[in-house]
């Protein structure tokens, strides 16, 4: 009777519909932003390596380019198109701007006094990154040769004049501008340089100290040697960040044609950010200002370095001892039980892999031999982003020249890598691969391999799901799981799901694949509503899951609904959350955590109860390439897969997903006021990636990580074991 009352006091306590937007979701873009300070944040760990820091730095300049690119550029079209919708938190287009404009300049300026901060203790290395003040003569000679030789012949100025119209500046291109006054007749005019990005963004000077000079300060110290006859009176480097998103019209005939002429118009379109140094020559900017049509574009104006997503070059210094210790992943042992036969080892039963501390090389291994198997009949492969050495690529264009039946889903949307995806299809298809471009509106964005293997006289099909892309590099730095499995269910439902893609054939009776945008959502709120029926009927109820990001209205009003009952809920959200923690009767059952560290946490889990306590083996586990996100449920092709082995049920729940609720030292803890502050790890301090590098392999460690989460989650509110 107790526990009734006490669910009836919660219900009565607090009413969602009774509070304004603001009051319920934080806004995705500020959210964002937030992320990429902790990501800056990163920089300024003293317990890393040095140039890992500058790592971090650069990253989120990166970060923040594409952010400029994609989001802020897509607000200031609404602004400009007089749209009006708004925002999950209820702030109009032009609202929304303004706040990630102070938000940006802000971070802006935090990025500057990193830099200065770390620049500082390079120097206690003997890594130098040059001003004006610091090149001794030697060095001075050096430079002076290499501008005579490898840039003055691949620079050229262009007067701006009327006779001379200002050239076009491409997305990401950086340049100079000159005020000069020429000595003969006293006429002053403004000349450009524009920094071909096929020359390195810092020129390193040979000697045992690393001096670094950047690319801009390079040209501006050298400039009487661009323009003699000429006094120069002032200048000043810039950048410049345009509209990069690529929207699909729906009267597009040719996908393949339309995304070829689109990639072209990325790189021509409206500014959305100038980013000048602070002491830019005056006339110089002011040109410069009138002939871009800044508008409605953010300028942004720095005391340090423009564009610092450029100290990725100097990450590359060969300085093991300043960065972290080299990481190889491990094989999986299944596999090298089973002579390398990926087919053997998956056959004997379900297989589950933790990338990056067990190689990807695994899936493959488990292309390539397909590929050479002369009892494989087909393969089909969904590509979303493959990179620009892809070994997966070769193996199906191997398998088609053995003759094989090779259908790969290549997705042209797959936003900055269209262009390398078309390359990709153009050889695929010349090897005799079936080339599929999807849906015209949605994204094929699941990770699914398949390959059907006839074996005496009946075919088995293999299947691959995977959370994360078949990318070679990001494979290395993101966690991410791949399941395999030969369960004929699993086999039957990735055959209808290619067919879904491949002939728009609506998928039915599906035996264990969940597919977006068919019933994604509805099972999710079917497990919620499930773990709500728990909580009430005086059952144990708790939601687990850890995503990329968590933005959906429906799936966070529907977490709500469960924070309303009382059940325990612990998500890890690595980036943008719009989920408000803390609200009375709403949200105080709900705690958010980010984890932020040397890998990219990048894995999608859910974790339902199921009227046991968790980690139970009878929760109800999924992993799925789909993040909360209206887009990823209702507008992108993904699968949840439901895990139904023992093994690999243990292994996701009572190690990976347990393992980042446990973390400490990486993890930020979300406030009620949307901010995070770094957790405490004073106290059994849990590090989730060392523990994952050191331990030998997934199989048979679940237990004594169990055995130590109860006395460590005890630590935190809120959360259900």
């Amino acid at each position: 009777m107790a526990s009734v009352m006490n669910e009836m006091s919660r219900s009565e306590a607090a009413s969602p519909e009774a509070l304004a937007p603001q009051d319920l979701y934080y806004n995705r873009e500020l959210s964002w932003l937030a992320f990429n300070r902790r990501v800056l944040a990163e920089a300024s760990r003293p317990e890393y390596p040095l140039l890992e820091r500058v790592r971090f730095l650069s990253i989120s300049g990166s970060n923040l380019d594409e952010f400029m690119m994609i989001r802020v550029a897509g607000l200031a079209g609404q602004v400009r198109r007089g749209i009006s919708k708004l925002s999950i938190d209820g702030r109009t287009p032009s609202q929304q701007l303004a706040a990630i404009r102070e938000a940006t300049e802000a971070l802006e300026v935090a990025q500057q006094d990193v830099w200065r901060d770390l620049r500082e203790l390079l120097v206690k290395e003997r890594i130098h990154v040059a001003d004006e003040g610091r090149i001794d003569t030697a060095a001075r000679n050096w430079l002076k040769d290499y501008f005579l030789d490898h840039l003055l012949p691949v620079l050229t100025p262009q007067a701006i004049d009327p006779a001379h119209p200002f050239p076009f500046v491409a997305n990401q291109g950086l340049g100079v501008l000159f005020h000069l006054t020429r000595i003969s007749d006293g006429e002053q005019v403004v000349e450009m340089i524009l920094i071909p990005s096929a020359l390195p963004r810092f020129v390193r000077v040979p000697g045992e100290d690393a001096t670094y000079i950047s690319i801009e300060r390079l040209i501006c110290r050298f400039g009487e040697l661009l323009f003699p006859g000429f006094r120069i009176e002032g200048d000043g480097a810039f950048r410049v960040l345009r509209d990069s998103d690529i929207e699909l019209e729906e009267e597009a005939e040719d996908l393949v044609r339309y995304f070829r002429t689109a990639i072209q118009r990325r790189r021509r379109g409206r500014v959305i950010q100038l980013e000048i140094e602070e002491d830019f020559d005056p006339v110089a900017e002011q040109l410069l200002r009138e002939q871009l049509g800044l508008s409605d574009a953010q300028v942004i104006k720095t005391n340090g370095l423009i564009g610092v997503e450029g100290l990725a070059d100097i990450v590359d210094e060969d300085r093991p001892d300043l960065k972290f210790e080299p990481y190889s992943p491990r094989y999986p042992e299944r596999i090298m039980e089973h002579d390398g036969d990926c087919f053997a080892a998956i056959g004997e039963k379900d297989i589950v892999i933790h990338h990056p501390y067990e190689s990807f090389e695994v899936v493959v291994d488990f292309v390539r031999q397909a590929a050479s198997d002369p009892d494989v009949v087909a393969i089909k492969q969904t590509l979303y982003r493959a990179g620009k050495q892809s070994a997966i690529i070769n193996a199906l264009i191997a398998a088609a020249e053995a003759g094989k039946s090779v259908t790969a889903v290549v997705e042209l949307k797959a936003r900055f890598d269209e262009e390398q995806n078309l390359l990709w299809a153009n050889q695929l298809e010349r090897a005799g691969v079936q080339v599929i471009y999807g849906f015209v509106d949605w994204k094929t964005h699941a990770k699914v391999s398949m390959v059907v293997r006839r074996e005496g006289n009946r075919y088995r099909t293999y299947c691959h799901f995977g959370t994360g892309n078949y990318h070679p590099v990001t494979t290395r730095i993101y966690t991410d799981l791949s399941f395999f499995t030969a369960d004929p269910r699993f086999g039957r439902d990735a055959a209808k799901l290619f067919n879904f893609v491949t002939g728009y054939v609506e998928p039915h009776d599906m035996e264990q694949l969940v597919v977006s945008p068919i019933d994604m959502r509805d099972e999710l709120y079917r497990n919620i509503d499930r773990e709500i029926a728990n909580q009430q009927a005086g059952r144990p109820a708790a939601i687990w899951a850890k995503l990329n990001s968590l933005t959906d209205k429906g799936v966070i009003d529907k977490l709500y609904e469960a924070g309303q009952a009382g059940v325990q809920i612990s998500l890890v959200v690595r980036g943008i959350c719009c989920l408000k923690t803390g609200i009375p009767g709403i949200s105080d059952t709900i705690e958010v955590k980010s984890i932020i560290g040397r890998f990219l946490e990048h894995s999608r889990i859910w974790a339902f109860a199921n009227g046991y306590r968790l980690p139970s083996p009878r929760a109800r586990v999924f992993i799925t390439s789909a993040d909360a996100m209206s887009r990823n449920l209702d507008r992108r092709v993904e699968a949840m897969v439901p895990i139904r082995n023992r093994t690999v049920h243990d292994q996701i729940l009572q190690q990976v997903l347990l393992a980042n609720l446990l973390d400490t030292e990486q993890s930020w803890i979300l406030q009620t006021d949307g901010s995070y502050t770094r957790a405490d790890s004073s106290d059994r301090p849990f590090n989730l990636h060392n523990y994952f590098m050191t331990n030998p392999s997934l199989s048979g460690r679940g237990q004594a990580l169990v055995e130590d989460a109860v006395p460590r989650l005890a630590l935190r509110k809120g959360a259900q074991v």
